[in-house]
């Protein structure tokens, strides 16, 4: 009892030091700062939290600030790479028990990626609080969708705690065809869609598409001093192998190879930020992928000396571009050395077009022609859920 005790003062005097601090610089104020906002709909109520280590208000993970103001906090909700973020892409994520405070962990990365009645029974209120790229395959936004359709479902009160996109500045790519519809890509936006995960939580529940079409009682906690026009570092890597902002800005770029025998430094201390095969014909510059825990235990090419690009110099305002996936492609399809899954490519371009005219031989200009009417119309969709400034 005494530990508890000490351990709520430390806390609510890190969270009272970080507040007086914030309220003084005119820095980003993220959604989970904004206390006087959300804490008066979750007091006295029974809450359940989607997060994991990115969810941090001023240096003091969410749990552990909203334990300090006294809020039932029920249970944890987990996505892809776990509550504390260690798990490598794609791993089981199992449930669990968290060892501070002794809440159970749900795991929504394991036989269960969507929330069941009997999971929310117990809750009045859901809080998400997750940092997310902007890129339509990352899983978080998947995981977030399936939690509103549950909370829709058994009538929870869904709550967003808002954060910066640090690809919020632009929108591109191919538009998602419902036909490839998958825990991938489970809207019908571009790949890098420039919204916040309030913004498209608005946009989720307004367009009907949750199950049934049926609509969630959402409320978005707005960020302060942030817009689609800011760059933004973020504190935390959002997943073991996001480990900075070049990472984070070449992802949806780079992303494409996961579907390819070609890797992306998975496996290296710089993934998504340098291309390899082995074949010293891809040029002077290699890099050789080993296992490393927390990161990358078996990645592709484990072990080979691989040659290619390195990016780490690349500007940090890189957009969307098909032309590494070209490159490598149309060097190595010769010598039938690049191996394409079109099955999981299709899945993470949303639509069948992409593959079909890369096989094809078509150029990115030629490519891009095919998905510019669909930009268009979506940009007129996203412009009715934006909740701050857009980067015109």
């Amino acid at each position: 009892m005494v530990r508890r005790i000490i351990f709520l003062l430390v806390i609510v005097f890190h969270f009272s030091a970080c507040s007086a601090k914030l309220i003084s610089d005119n820095h980003i104020k993220v959604g989970a700062s904004s206390f006087q906002e959300y804490i008066p709909l979750i007091k006295d109520k029974r809450v359940g939290l989607l997060v994991n280590h990115s969810s941090l208000v001023q240096g003091v993970h969410l749990l552990d600030t909203l334990i300090a103001q006294d809020i039932n906090v029920v249970k944890i909700f987990a996505p892809e790479h776990g509550f504390r973020g260690k798990k490598d892409a794609g791993e089981h994520v199992a449930n669990d028990m968290d060892q501070k405070t002794g809440l159970p962990i749900v795991s929504l990365y394991g036989k269960n990626r969507k929330p069941s009645v009997e999971m929310l029974q117990d809750l009045d209120v859901v809080v998400f609080d997750i940092q997310d790229v902007g890129v339509r395959f990352y899983t978080y936004i998947s995981t977030m969708h399936y939690m509103m359709e549950a909370c829709a479902k058994s009538s929870v009160k869904f709550i967003v705690l808002d954060r910066p996109n640090p690809n919020g500045d632009y929108f591109d790519g191919p538009v998602l065809d419902k036909k490839y519809q998958s825990f991938v890509g489970m809207h019908p936006i571009p790949i890098v869609h420039g919204l916040t995960v309030g913004e498209l939580a608005q946009m989720i529940n307004g367009e009907g598409w949750l199950e049934n079409q049926t609509h969630c009682d959402l409320t978005v906690i707005k960020m302060k001093n942030w817009d689609h026009k800011m760059s933004y570092d973020l504190p935390v890597k959002p997943s073991p192998n996001l480990p900075n902002y070049l990472s984070v800005r070449l992802y949806p770029s780079l992303c494409f190879f996961e579907a390819t025998n070609i890797s992306i430094g998975r496996g290296t201390y710089f993934p998504f930020q340098v291309i390899g095969y082995p074949d010293s014909s891809l040029g002077s510059f290699s890099f050789t992928p080993r296992s490393i825990d927390g990161m990358s235990k078996t990645p592709k090419q484990k072990d080979q000396v691989c040659y290619g690009v390195d990016l780490r110099s690349e500007s940090l305002k890189h957009q969307f571009s098909l032309k590494y996936f070209l490159q490598f492609y149309n060097t190595l399809k010769a010598n039938d050395g690049f191996k394409f899954d079109v099955k999981w490519f299709n899945l993470l371009a949303g639509k069948s077009q992409l593959s079909e005219d890369i096989i094809n031989g078509l150029s990115e200009q030629e490519i891009r022609a095919k998905w510019a009417v669909d930009l268009k119309k979506y940009s007129l969709l996203r412009d009715k859920y934006l909740l701050y400034s857009k980067e015109e």
